[in-house]
């Protein structure tokens, strides 16, 4: 059976459904109410569960929309005249671009890389490219894998919100990160 496309006012509070969540997962993780997500999406809580059955559903469709928007991101990148600055780029625009935001905190858990494994594995592909064409430009060392890079960068994102570091403080461990990827 086919599913039906939503009609325009359904797909537009979908929409509005789904921005007032990643929004609300991002500054407080999965714990914020669907009632609260509902108040910031200006619908009712019967449109959250009619398009999400679930908090987990919503949450989950929030993780894979960001994701996905990331790998977008990290695929335009590959296309860039100069690979380093690509790179480098791209990684800063994971820092400040809404990237390390509490709802990719919770989804890098145990359960989070179970669930997300497909977009997961996209995403670090198209960093893998990355990463690749920045080392052949001889921008990144080429001893970094990406598995150490990927560990590196959930790492940081973890302590980031774990000890809820402040801007400077998160710009300063973000530098020491990036300048430990270049090259000498």
């Amino acid at each position: 059976m086919t599913e039906r496309p939503l009609r325009a006012d359904a797909r537009r509070n979908r929409e509005r459904v789904l921005a007032a969540a990643q929004e609300a997962f991002a500054a407080e993780g999965i714990s914020v109410p669907l009632d609260e997500i509902a108040r910031r999406a200006g619908v009712g809580a019967g449109t959250v569960y009619r398009h999400f059955p679930t908090k987990e559903a919503l949450f989950e469709a929030a993780i894979v929309d960001r994701v996905d928007r990331m790998t977008g991101r990290a695929r335009d990148a590959l296309n860039a005249d100069d690979a380093g600055t690509a790179f480098f780029a791209f990684l800063r625009q994971m820092d400040s671009g809404g990237g390390v935001k509490r709802d990719l905190v919770d989804a890098l858990g145990p359960r989070g890389e179970q669930v997300y494994a497909g977009p997961t594995r996209e995403l670090q592909t198209a960093i893998g490219e990355l990463l690749s064409k920045a080392q052949q430009a001889g921008a990144v060392r080429t001893d970094i894998g990406l598995g150490d890079l990927m560990s590196v960068l959930k790492g940081f994102f973890i302590a980031i919100h774990m000890d809820s570091a402040d801007s400077a403080q998160r710009e300063r461990t973000f530098a020491v990160i990036l300048d430990g990827l270049r090259t000498r």
